[in-house]
């Protein structure tokens, strides 16, 4: 077969084998009651669900989004923050990872201490260092309740090489700010992969790890 993976699908059918290849999982992770589901429901959705219920295991979304031409599927996995929910699914969620997605309450210090707990959890699945991380704080329209400063939040992103975002997936005036964080990452993975595959095709059996001002000219349109 040709090699038109990197083409735009058009409307023929036959092209969708193509369009299945072109997947990015991204995990959410964090304590309950942070809003992860109310997050992937905004980015997949466009809408805050009236009324959601603690998830159990795994909930699961999609949404199609294109990028300088091409149509790419984001799959956003979204877990329960307790343990006794995740046990049976964690290993399955960890698997073929592309993009992490670390959120913490504004208005909940434990929530934030918290996240280290999460990254060990992370790494302890051997999710590659070279899988993208971005930490969201989330619920920022409670501005009179807010216990994580902005200051310590960049802090630890620094620290922990995260782009962070703060939003609220509850606020309209917010929703952009949420798509920001899924098409950012999606971006990232874009250029990531092309400029890994032009790698592979220069000198196989090997690659060779990016630097951010590689990604940085990869990535023309990422909304970042």
């Amino acid at each position: 077969a040709a090699g038109g993976g990197g083409r735009p699908p058009g409307s023929d059918s036959s092209l969708e084998p193509y369009v299945q290849t072109r997947i990015f999982k991204i995990i959410v992770i964090g304590d309950s009651n942070v809003g992860k589901t109310c997050l992937t429901f905004r980015f997949c959705g466009g809408t805050f669900p009236d009324k959601t219920e603690a998830t159990i295991g795994v909930d699961f979304r999609e949404k199609t989004v294109e990028i300088e031409g091409e149509r790419i599927k984001v799959q956003v996995w979204d877990t329960a923050g307790q343990e006794r929910f995740r046990k049976s699914m964690v290993e399955h969620y960890y698997r073929n990872v592309h993009a992490v997605v670390f959120v913490y309450d504004v208005t909940k210090m434990t929530s934030f201490t918290n996240l280290k707990m999460w990254i060990e959890e992370c790494n302890g699945h051997a999710v590659p260092a070279l899988v993208p991380r971005v930490l969201v704080g989330n619920k920022c329209d409670l501005k009179d309740l807010i216990q994580v400063p902005s200051s310590m939040a960049l802090k630890f992103a620094d620290a922990h090489n995260m782009l962070l975002f703060e939003t609220s997936a509850k606020d309209p005036k917010e929703s952009q700010n949420v798509d920001a964080i899924f098409m950012c990452l999606a971006c990232r993975l874009k250029a990531q992969r092309s400029l890994l595959c032009r790698d592979l095709e220069g000198r196989p059996g090997q690659a060779r790890r990016l630097e951010p001002a590689q990604e940085a000219n990869a990535k023309t349109s990422c909304p970042c």
